[in-house]
């Protein structure tokens, strides 16, 4: 009989993304590493709790959803959430950044200063740059007003940033764009006082997440299914997606529809190519250069 693991989602750090499952056990994801699991006939998703905490009821949720969480447990996990605007006094130090996703796709956003780039890894930020660091609310109006001003948005869909990935410029127009920004930035009037400003030095995760040469994805795992099935070489890891090159070429799939499912492995780790993903899949025109939906 096969071990059955219960996916917890991608984590990232400075020396990569693994895999975590319940209990605690990860799986490094490596470049040219082969991946295979599969969901159990009969399985079904549930949701993962809040906060630490399991669901009370192991409330059934939808395999399409990025959450995995039901309705009570997700207003759970936000009642004290920076990213809801719930938690207006933290005490601890927070960083403003500008990240770049690709040619036109710059976003400004927040994170902890005890969290370093992680936030940046997991978004599947490709180069990003600090602008300041203070106090929650100090950073809070930072980003408000590169808003307000200079129209950068605090969010960019994710279909967007897997769309350029395979086609992505050199290093040096990847740092132009949020250099030019960065420095329109340091020019604005409003800064808050508590906000200590940060030099422009910029950081590539183009090596990190395995982007050079990466090939054009021909679809993406809109959910998974009991009885399905993912398996191929990984190319790239970037923000929660995992490019895997398949028998129908590259697909994309989003780690975060794996978190409640209930996994196994397949085929001893080494599934055919040619069968690939049996998971329901968006496919893409091959004159498409990348993804339009959420993945794996």
């Amino acid at each position: 009989m096969r071990r059955v693991w219960t996916c917890s989602g991608l984590r990232w750090s400075g020396d990569g993304p693994v895999l975590v499952w319940g209990g605690g056990r990860t799986s490094p994801l490596v470049p040219g590493r082969r991946i295979a699991f599969g969901v159990v006939d009969g399985g079904v998703r549930t949701c993962v709790g809040a906060r630490g905490n399991a669901c009370p009821v192991r409330a059934t949720v939808s395999p399409r959803g990025t959450g995995a969480r039901c309705e009570e447990c997700a207003r759970l996990d936000r009642a004290h959430s920076v990213a809801a605007d719930t938690l207006a006094d933290d005490p601890r130090p927070y960083r403003v950044y500008l990240a770049w996703f690709g040619p036109g796709l710059v976003k400004v956003g927040i994170t902890r200063v005890e969290r370093g780039s992680t936030r940046l890894l997991e978004q599947g930020a490709v180069t990003f740059s600090w602008l300041g660091q203070g106090p929650l609310m100090a950073a809070r109006r930072a980003e408000e007003l590169l808003r307000a001003a200079l129209g950068v948005p605090d969010r960019i869909p994710y279909a967007d940033k897997r769309a350029v990935r395979a086609v992505l410029p050199g290093a040096g127009e990847r740092v132009a764009e949020i250099r030019e920004l960065h420095g329109r930035a340091g020019d604005l009037d409003g800064w808050p006082e508590s906000l200590r400003r940060a030099p422009f030095e910029p950081v590539d995760h183009t090596d990190l997440f395995g982007l050079a040469g990466l090939p054009p994805a021909r679809g993406v795992v809109r959910e998974l299914a009991a009885g399905g099935s993912a398996g191929g070489e990984l190319c790239a890891a970037a923000g929660p997606d995992l490019h895997l090159l398949t028998g129908r070429g590259v697909v994309v799939l989003d780690t975060r529809l794996m978190t409640g499912w209930d996994l196994t492995g397949v085929g001893g780790g080494d599934v055919d190519q040619d069968s690939g993903v049996t998971f329901p899949v968006r496919e893409l025109p091959a004159t498409d250069t990348g993804v339009q939906d959420s993945l794996f």
